[in-house]
């Protein structure tokens, strides 16, 4: 029953936004804030509950035979994933609340948000192949109105855009999910699992792993698949832009990749091999392209190819260390890059643009936004205590652990790099001399609130790595991946002839 309500409490707000919100905008905020917090809630609820449940809750949402069902598992992935989702999710909603008075239409956001937000929670609890794609269409078409927004041409095309590159790699995964029916006879993770592990692998299966890469890989911006995102995020209202870069592209397509590809396939050789590639390549080309932005926004948008690099080196790299790595950076680069889109949305709220070489002198009017950008500066760029230095230090030393010292040597140089580019952004908005543009309006409570806590999350979250805490919460995580297809195992016993015992 638990699991039930990360699906229908936000899809239950989206419905009463709808019903009740066209004439009284500001209670689709409330509906919004008041499910966020119950989902997020509930997602800490979960999380400690899974050890006394042996690591694994099932919950069959109508009592039917699988696959007539939809079987909802949670395990300390997805319980982890839970967490992260509904956080960035309750502090953008917050943010939202006055940022989005600029706009018209709130309800609409606001219905649309929650959807974004069942899919995701979907997503991460969904235990077949099919309905995962369903909840990630879910998501990826509430992000496709998200990012048209605003209705300005600019949007419009990046929207269009994201909705064609969507279109065909969403296709790709079906066909791939299909060839897998078409093979296995089931849908289920883990009998597909299952039935692969006594059958073998067939020359068949490097087509399915093909397909996702490219679906998966698009869904989380890695190059080449990253041409999308630099439109796509800028885009969006700044809440959605934290969203998406913050989360949505670590659900529908880190999480799904580790999920699919670890604990059902077992972790082939082969794709590891190329996701090392694509994450190397994500690292350079997306740090370096970051370098001559001068749009705040598309900046950021960038960076997060080059990040999420980081992230899908450590997992491809295989072991526990790597894991770790791979975990983490995917945990504080949600908070690190939430910040700092809801940083420049500050930015772009008070003075009325994104352009760099039109902002400068900013620290003093805007003390808050200038702080937290700086806190965002040093996290994302590695610099201790912040969040960054931890999750970036294992990833190098994972690296050379592993025998891969040359990709080592590129994610500290890269490092670097982010460094750089952030600091032009510190001079040219913040500290250097004062540009053309002016602070027009005052950034309200609500979005200082949220950038605030995000701040101190960068700070507190290293805290993570506390020997007693990392043994207790999060080694059971880098379990759960490296132990491959030891989820199939733990979801087998409830498999009896295709129904939930």
């Amino acid at each position: 029953m638990i699991l039930s309500q990360f699906i229908f409490v936000p899809l239950l707000a989206a419905f009463l936004i709808v019903l009740f919100a066209r004439r009284k905008e500001n209670i689709a905020a409330v509906f919004t804030l008041a499910a966020t917090a119950w989902i997020l809630i509930v997602a800490f609820v979960a999380f400690f509950k899974l050890p006394a449940n042996g690591g694994m809750i099932l919950n069959n949402t109508s009592g039917w035979k699988i696959p007539f069902t939809i079987a909802l598992i949670l395990d300390n992935l997805s319980a982890f994933m839970l967490i992260v989702v509904n956080l960035v999710a309750f502090l953008s909603a917050f943010y939202a609340i006055q940022y989005i008075n600029h706009f018209n239409g709130k309800w609409n956001f606001f219905a649309l948000f929650m959807l974004m937000v069942t899919g995701m929670n979907g997503v991460i609890l969904s235990g077949d192949f099919f309905n995962l794609y369903v909840f990630m269409e879910i998501s990826l078409y509430s992000a496709y109105a998200l990012v048209a927004f605003g209705t300005e041409s600019e949007e419009l095309e990046a929207a269009f855009k994201y909705a064609t590159m969507g279109a065909i790699t969403s296709t790709m995964i079906l066909f791939g999910i299909g060839i897998l029916y078409s093979y296995t006879s089931t849908l289920t993770m883990a009998d597909v699992g299952l039935h692969l592990r006594s059958v073998g692998t067939p020359k068949l299966i490097f087509l399915v792993y093909g397909l996702f890469i490219a679906g998966f890989g698009l869904k989380t911006a890695l190059v080449p698949f990253h041409a999308w995102l630099p439109d796509a995020h800028p885009s969006a209202p700044a809440p959605i832009s934290a969203m998406l870069s913050g989360v949505l592209i670590k659900t529908l397509g880190v999480y799904a990749i580790v999920r699919i590809f670890f604990n059902v396939f077992g972790a082939p050789t082969v794709v590891l091999q190329i996701l090392m590639l694509l994450g190397v390549l994500s690292i350079v080309i997306g740090g370096f392209l970051s370098v001559v932005q001068w749009d705040f926004k598309r900046l950021l948008g960038f960076s997060s190819i080059s990040q999420i690099g980081y992230v899908i080196i450590g997992f491809a790299l295989g072991t526990p260390l790597g894991i770790l790595g791979g975990v983490l950076h995917l945990f504080y680069h949600a908070i690190f890059k939430s910040l700092l889109f809801l940083d420049s949305g500050s930015v772009e709220y008070a003075t009325g643009t994104r352009d760099l070489r039109q902002l400068g002198g900013l620290s003093k009017e805007m003390k808050v936004t200038s702080s937290t950008t700086m806190i965002g500066t040093l996290s994302i760029s590695g610099i201790p205590p912040f969040n960054g230095f931890f999750s970036k230090l294992i990833i190098i030393i994972a690296c050379i652990a592993a025998g891969q010292v040359i990709i080592g040597i590129i994610a500290a140089l890269v490092s670097i790099v982010t460094l750089a580019y952030f600091l032009k952004v510190q001079k040219h908005a913040f500290y250097g001399k004062k540009g053309s543009a002016k602070v027009l309006e005052k950034v309200p409570f609500a979005m200082k609130t949220a950038m605030i806590i995000l701040a101190a999350l960068c700070l507190i979250s290293s805290a993570v790595m506390i020997p007693s805490i990392r043994k207790n919460y999060l080694n059971p995580i880098v379990d759960t991946v490296m132990g491959k297809t030891s989820y199939i195992d733990k979801v087998e016993p409830y498999l009896d002839n295709g129904s939930v015992k």
